[in-house]
C-alpha cells in the first residue's frame, strides 16, 4: 500500500469525510449499560459506547462518559454501580434509555424495565438483561490531550464484585457469548451490530 492509496489526516485539523471515521473505525464496541443511583435514591440507566473491560484479576471494567452526565455524578456520590449486557431482544429498551432526561427521571420506568436488587451493591440491575455486573468504583480520570489540557470527558473504572448470569446462557461450563445476542456500537449514531453465532469464529494462538 502507497501513499497514494492512503487517506491521511490529522483529527485537530478535520477528517475530510462526510462522516467522523474514529468511531467507525474502532468497532464493534460493547455497550455500557450503566445502572446508577444518587445520594438521595434517584436511580438512573443509559448506555455508553466507549466502555470495555481493561482487567482480569481483579475483572475492572470501565466506560467512559463525555461531559458530566448523571451516571458520572451518581458513581462519583455512592461509588457503586452496575453494567448490564444489552441484547438484541432489549434494543429498544436500551435506545429509549439514551432519552435525556432530568436527573430524577427513573429511566427503567420509561423503557419498560424491572429494577432487580443487586446483592452487593445498592444499585439496582435490569432484570430483563442476562448479565449483570455488580461494580464498586475504583478511578474516575478526567481524560487529557497529549499537551496535559484537560478534556470533557471522564473515565469510570470499576472492580466487578458481583456477577449475574442466566442459566440459559451457559453450556457444558461455557459461557455462550453469540446465545445471548449481544449488540454492539458499529461506528455512526444508531449504527449497531449483532454478534451472531455464524459471525463468530476461532484462530489458534501461536505459542
Amino acid at each position: 500500500m502507497t501513499e497514494k492509496d492512503l487517506h491521511y489526516y490529522e483529527p485537530k485539523s478535520g477528517h475530510g469525510l462526510k462522516h467522523d471515521p474514529f468511531n467507525a473505525i474502532i468497532a464493534p464496541r460493547p455497550i455500557g449499560w450503566i445502572s446508577s443511583r444518587d445520594a438521595k435514591g434517584n436511580v438512573n440507566l443509559a448506555p455508553y459506547s466507549f466502555f470495555n473491560g481493561f482487567c482480569y484479576v481483579p475483572p475492572i471494567i470501565g466506560f467512559s462518559s463525555t461531559s458530566r452526565k448523571d451516571s458520572l455524578a451518581n458513581i462519583q456520590e455512592t461509588g457503586e454501580f452496575v453494567w448490564n449486557l444489552a441484547t438484541m431482544d432489549l434494543a429498544k429498551q436500551m435506545n429509549a434509555t439514551a432519552a435525556h432526561v432530568a436527573r430524577e427521571v427513573d429511566e427503567f420506568s420509561i423503557a419498560g424495565l424491572t429494577p432487580a436488587p443487586s446483592k452487593l451493591v445498592n444499585v439496582p440491575r435490569v432484570a430483563e438483561s442476562p448479565v449483570s455486573f455488580e461494580c464498586k468504583l475504583t478511578q474516575i480520570v478526567q481524560l487529557q490531550r497529549a499537551d496535559g489540557k484537560k478534556v470533557d470527558a471522564w473515565l469510570t473504572l470499576g472492580e466487578v464484585v458481583a456477577v449475574h448470569i442466566d442459566k440459559a446462557m451457559i453450556r457444558d461450563g461455557v459461557y455462550q457469548t453469540a446465545l445471548a445476542r449481544p449488540i454492539v456500537r458499529a461506528g455512526r449514531r444508531g449504527d449497531y451490530f449483532e454478534i451472531r453465532q455464524d459471525a463468530m469464529f476461532e484462530m489458534p494462538r501461536p505459542d
